[in-house]
């Protein structure tokens, strides 16, 4: 007899449909093709374990399972369920009207039980566009899945509540999840909070800058100054998820397998710490089996790399594109994949090796010539890309002896909410553009061209400065933002002066003297 059971695998983080044909009849072979690899060629060893301590009797007759489409290579352990489904009901073991009502996936063990997979939420997205009524899923990815709507989803434990659902002998219910409530409950807890930070005003009102627009933002200071401090402060300022956002960061984080058990939607921006010793695939993805690297992990929002010249030149020059084009393509002889890389990145560094250049009360120990290799580290590419580059000074005594309360995130997020909420108007008829960051030229000259004292203040500095023509635009971006702050139409010379203000990398002299 001929079934079919529907799952699905995943490219790059969507999926896509994978149809388990099964023919069962005389004989004693057992056959699965449609390029599996390993750990689905393994799969036969599972199967009889699990349908033997489920209290059924293997079909050990001849069986051909095609895993179509035939042309794109299936990985992964999550058709173990499905095939076991296919390969009873092939037999006739137990009922097939039943089975194109369903998309079910599932790792099997030994003793029968449904094991967690990889990647559960973009899976229950296709079996909804594909019209399928019903989902079946590890009860430990079934929060996960029952995300979205418009469809049924089952979580079992093992594979016998399978065999039970799919045959109408089960009194399972499906799981349904309120998002608006997990926003609601969510929304605004966070471990760090601003009003912890003494002094810094300078440096508060760059990240509230940074933030408003999404702009990339660069810390330079010596140690002890705050700036991992203030870095991890940045989730508590940044607007909320939108659902649509919420959906695609939870996507990638499940297609990672970043999410815990029982995880439902992502609430929070996601805010990745990778360590300067990360390697370039770890960075942007890939793999032998694809996966998405640390700036996608960061998709939507925040990418922090501390210490930031520690890191090898060759990790940070992958930065450059998915910095411009938000998307990152991995491209390798068997596969390519698109990953999203809309990220905010956030870096810090000293000023020098020793940590001291430029410090008030403490001399510089680094040799001649020692500040300038330093900062040869980041190349010049990499920073006319980063929106702000602001240098910070050590907390003093008195302000750290204040306890006046400092302002708290939640009033910065209001600003921010309110900036955030400008854009969203203004660029409501322009695709894949969301906020002042992702301006590209002609936006620009629409919505950011200062007035004539604004545009020769900037022309200016531009010359004095020997300044690049991106980071013209960087500047006019980050103006924009401020203007937008300041609940300004247009973009004025203040507005100018203080987006220059933020370029402190580009004054030509930093470092020279040594």
């Amino acid at each position: 007899m001929l079934t079919k059971v529907y799952t699905a695998s995943i490219q790059g983080i969507d999926a896509f449909p994978v149809t388990i044909e099964t023919d069962g009849g005389n004989g004693s072979t057992f056959s699965i093709v449609g390029l599996p690899d390993t750990a689905v060629k393994e799969s036969y060893q599972r199967m009889v374990a699990a349908v033997t301590h489920t209290g059924l009797t293997f079909p050990h007759r001849r069986t051909i399972i095609n895993l179509a489409p035939a042309d794109i290579k299936k990985e992964g352990a999550a058709f173990d369920l499905p095939m076991a489904i296919g390969v009873l009901s092939a037999h006739e073991m137990i009922p097939a009207d039943n089975l194109s009502d369903y998309m079910m996936l599932g790792e099997l063990s030994l003793d029968g039980s449904v094991l967690p997979v990889k990647g559960a939420l973009p899976m229950a997205v296709k079996a909804r566009e594909m019209g399928f009524r019903r989902l079946i899923v590890p009860e430990a990815n079934v929060t996960e899945a029952a995300v979205v709507n418009r469809i049924e989803v089952f979580g079992v434990k093992n594979l016998a509540e399978a065999v039970s659902l799919i045959g109408n002998a089960s009194d399972l219910q499906p799981v349904r999840i309120n998002t608006r409530e997990i926003f609601a409950a969510d929304a605004a807890s966070f471990d760090f909070d601003f009003s912890e930070v003494k002094g810094q005003d300078a440096v508060k009102r760059a990240f509230e800058v940074a933030c408003a627009g999404g702009h990339n933002i660069l810390m330079i200071g010596p140690p002890g100054a705050g700036k991992s401090m203030m870095a991890k402060r940045i989730p508590s300022i940044l607007p909320p998820l939108s659902l649509g956002e919420a959906l695609e960061t939870t996507k990638i984080h499940s297609v990672a397998g970043k999410l815990t058990r029982g995880s439902m939607l992502m609430t929070r921006r996601p805010f990745r710490t990778p360590h300067h010793t990360v390697s370039p695939v770890a960075l942007v993805g890939g793999g032998t089996n694809p996966m998405p690297g640390e700036i996608s992990l960061a998709h939507n929002g925040v990418l922090f790399l501390d210490e930031f010249p520690e890191f090898p030149r060759t990790v940070l020059e992958v930065l450059r594109q998915p910095i411009e084009d938000r998307v990152i393509t991995v491209a390798r002889a068997k596969y390519t994949v698109n990953y999203p890389a809309s990220f905010m990145l956030v870096a810090s560094m000293n000023p020098c090796p020793c940590g001291y250049y430029g410090h008030p009360s403490k001399p510089c120990t680094c040799p001649p010539g020692a500040v300038t290799r330093y900062m040869n580290r980041i190349s010049g590419p990499l920073l006319d890309r980063i929106d702000l580059q602001v240098e910070i000074q050590p907390v003093s005594f008195d302000d750290m002896a204040d306890t006046t309360p400092a302002e708290s995130s939640l009033k910065i997020r209001e600003r921010v909410m309110a900036a955030r909420g400008v854009q969203q108007l203004r660029f409501k008829d322009e695709k894949g553009i969301y906020c002042n960051a992702q301006m590209n030229s002609r936006l620009l000259h629409k919505y950011a061209w200062p007035d004539e004292a604004g545009l020769a203040k900037l022309k200016d500095r531009m010359t004095k400065l020997n300044m690049s023509a991106r980071a013209f635009d960087r500047i006019l971006r980050v103006a924009r933002t401020i203007a937008d702050l300041d609940g300004s139409p247009d973009v004025r010379v203040d507005h100018i002066s203080e987006a220059i203000g933020y370029r402190s990398l580009d004054r030509g002299n930093y470092g020279k003297i040594y």
